[in-house]
Formats: structure tokens, sequence, C-alpha cells
């Protein structure tokens, strides 16, 4: 797995703003991102949320995003708009639920899809939630404390 995009954000901008406009926090891309086991990525808007949360890390595929632009005919749109941390390509990542992995030298273990909201349709495209479906990416829990680089 090639991680080609690490983003943080330090505040959520859809999650708890149900019926409520959306936030305007950005994704902040970064060339590395320290990784604690257990709580999270540092800088985080997730950072030790609470404990044992099967988000403290998304992920997101590369081809996901670029198929979504093409079906979308979406330009000059960053992957960020998905909210996803670690932007990846070579790897299904819908095979690594419920499944341990490691990406350089750090260990995840796979929750469950990250399933698009309807927030996507505002945020990308009309549509884009239901295009999506099953390939949200994926949320994981951080199993080792670790460096992740970008490349």
């Amino acid at each position: 797995m090639r991680l080609l995009h690490l983003y943080v954000s330090p505040e959520h901008t859809y999650f708890g703003h149900h019926g409520l406009p959306p936030g305007k926090a950005p994704m902040l891309e970064v060339d590395q991102v320290e990784c604690v086991a257990g709580k999270g990525l540092v800088g985080d808007r997730f950072f030790d949320y609470k404990e044992d949360y099967k988000g403290q890390v998304t992920f997101f595929e590369h081809e996901v995003y670029e198929r979504l632009c093409e079906q979308f005919g979406i330009t000059g749109v960053p992957p960020s708009v998905f909210r996803r941390n670690l932007i990846t390509t070579d790897t299904d990542l819908n095979a690594l639920i419920g499944r341990e992995f490691e990406v350089q030298g750090v260990r995840f273990f796979g929750t469950q899809e990250s399933a698009p909201c309807y927030w996507m349709n505002q945020a990308f495209a009309a549509g884009a939630e239901e295009a999506m479906k099953g390939h949200g990416g994926l949320r994981a829990r951080i199993l080792s404390d670790g460096i992740l680089r970008r490349g």
C-alpha cells in the first residue's frame, strides 16, 4: 500500500452537524503524521475521541476517487473532500475489514467500511453517496505507535 496523501483536521465539518450547515474546518495535508496506538492521529479531530473507537484513522482508495471524478465529470477537487485521513493506492481496502495489517511499520486493524453519508452529495456531487456505497473507505484502529509518511 502506498500513501499518496495524508490529511488531518482539527475540527469536525459534518460529524455532529446533522440538520445544520456543515462546518468550515479544512483538511490539512501533511507530509507525515504521528499514529498513537488506541488514540488516533495526532492533530486530528478524532484523536482520543473515545476508548476503542473504530475510526481512529480512515483510509480511502485513490482509484475510487478517480472513478468518482470521471463518473461525475469533476475536475480540480482534491481527494480531501471525502474527509478521510489516508489516501492509498494499490490496495483493496475492503479486503482489510476484520484483519490486522501494517503500513510503514505501523500496525492497524480494519474495523469496517467508512460508509458514505448524505453530506457527500453536497461536498462532491449529487449522487455521490449512492455511488460510494461499498467503496467509502476503511475505518481502522491503530495498534502500534509510529510515523506515516507520504509517498
